[in-house]
């Protein structure tokens, strides 16, 4: 796998790739001096994580989808076993959430962002 080079913002975190270093931040601004090139054993766990990142946001959209279909059929209300299914579906989708959000700050601390 060729890799283009990284570098990161050390004022807000953000990553550009690209040559060098961009004249501005586009998220904060920072001057082209605040970029820190991000070496290739770092720039490969970025690369190799953007895919399961990606996967991670995905699951975490569809978890939201769940929970507002499960308040749907809460608010039908059609009888008893119905609601309780779509409550504890409702709590599930919020576990698979913050399960979810929890790996993603767990590569965010190991520089997969």
């Amino acid at each position: 796998m060729i890799l283009n080079k990284l570098w990161r913002c050390s004022v807000c975190g953000y990553v550009h790739e690209g040559d060098q270093a961009p004249d501005k931040c586009p998220k904060c601004g920072a001057p082209k001096e605040k970029f820190i090139e991000i070496y290739e054993d770092d720039a490969k766990k970025i690369y190799n994580s953007d895919r399961t990142n990606d996967i991670h946001m995905k699951i975490i959209n569809l978890a939201d989808e769940m929970i507002e279909l499960c308040k749907e059929g809460i608010e039908i209300d059609l009888d008893p076993g119905c609601v309780s299914t779509f409550e504890k579906a409702k709590d599930e989708g919020w576990v698979i959430k913050q399960r979810c959000k929890a790996e993603l700050e767990t590569h965010m601390k190991k520089g997969k962002w």
